[in-house]
């Protein structure tokens, strides 16, 4: 088996099989080209089929001159998943990176805004431009409903329904959920689709995708991200601001009032409140209030 069939095999593996988005299938394909890169540079010939633990430890070895420990854990991480398939197709045995060992990282805390930095940011966008009642309301469905970012360039307009307070949102795996969405947030969605998007020229097949831009299509990531990143140098922030920290916000904000972790887990879309704990972490004083109001102790 080559590498090149494995990858594809793979990759429809994950697409199939495991129902995964095409951002987290690039990733997983990612980690697999690093390694056939290294051995295509070095001269090491080994199958997907042959490759040992000892070649894959170099590979390992190599990439963490360059990358931090973070990074080498996720190499580490998707290598074994890789394998793991190969595993489960009855192409090998054994798992070559079963007995290497990630780093040890700790558990890294989001960057979290407080609600008087969001107005600010809020704030500082320009409504004179056409653009601006666009990233109002975007900035806003962010953090008034805890989107990440590919979820809301494809949020559609039959995904809201509004009538009910709620909006479908398609997330990882196109697994979908319904999450409430508040007044103030469908204000600003309204008066971007009525006084703005009514009037573009929409090109085929975005009719029904929300946030467009200037030529009429779906907005991409890194326009989202630059959006952002204009509007904190604008404000003089220092903090490092992406779209998912008003996704943070919006899930620490809920905490820190009371919501409870199995709500914010399922507006999140989180598969694990495992995940949805890391909140926790970031207001300790939230934990100190559960105690003084509800052990008996007290």
């Amino acid at each position: 088996m080559t590498w090149k069939q494995a990858l594809k095999d793979y990759q429809s593996y994950l697409k199939i099989e495991r129902g995964l988005s095409s951002n987290s299938i690039d990733n997983y394909i990612l980690d697999v080209k690093k390694l056939i890169s290294f051995l295509e540079e070095n001269a090491i010939t080994a199958s997907p089929l042959n490759i040992t633990s000892d070649i894959i430890q170099q590979f390992i070895y190599e990439a963490a001159k360059h990358v931090n420990a973070r990074s080498q854990s996720r190499i580490i991480s998707g290598l074994r998943s890789f394998f793991s398939y190969l595993i489960f197709e009855d192409y090998i045995t054994m798992n070559p990176l079963e007995l290497i060992e990630s780093p040890k990282i700790g558990r890294k805390l989001p960057d979290v805004l407080s609600e008087e930095e969001i107005d600010s940011l809020i704030r500082a966008i320009d409504l004179s431009k056409t653009e601006g009642e666009r990233n109002r309301a975007m900035l806003e469905t962010l953090y008034g409903c805890g989107l990440r970012v590919s979820e809301l360039i494809n949020l559609k307009l039959s995904d809201l329904f509004f009538e009910e307070g709620f909006i479908k949102v398609t997330g990882k795996g196109d697994k979908q959920r319904f999450v409430p969405i508040v007044d103030i947030t469908q204000k600003y969605i309204n008066i971007y689709r009525k006084q703005i998007r009514n009037h573009m020229n929409i090109q085929a097949g975005f009719e029904d995708t929300l946030f467009l831009n200037r030529r009429g299509k779906q907005l991409t990531r890194a326009m989202v991200f630059t959006i952002i990143k204009q509007l904190v140098e604008k404000v003089g922030m220092k903090k490092n601001v992406s779209p998912h920290t008003f996704r943070h916000s919006f899930a620490t904000h809920l905490l820190q009032n009371n919501a409870d972790l199995r709500s914010i887990q399922l507006m999140l879309g989180h598969e694990s409140i495992t995940t949805t704990e890391i909140y926790v972490h970031l207001d300790k004083s939230h934990l100190a209030e559960v105690v003084e109001k509800y052990h008996p102790r007290k």
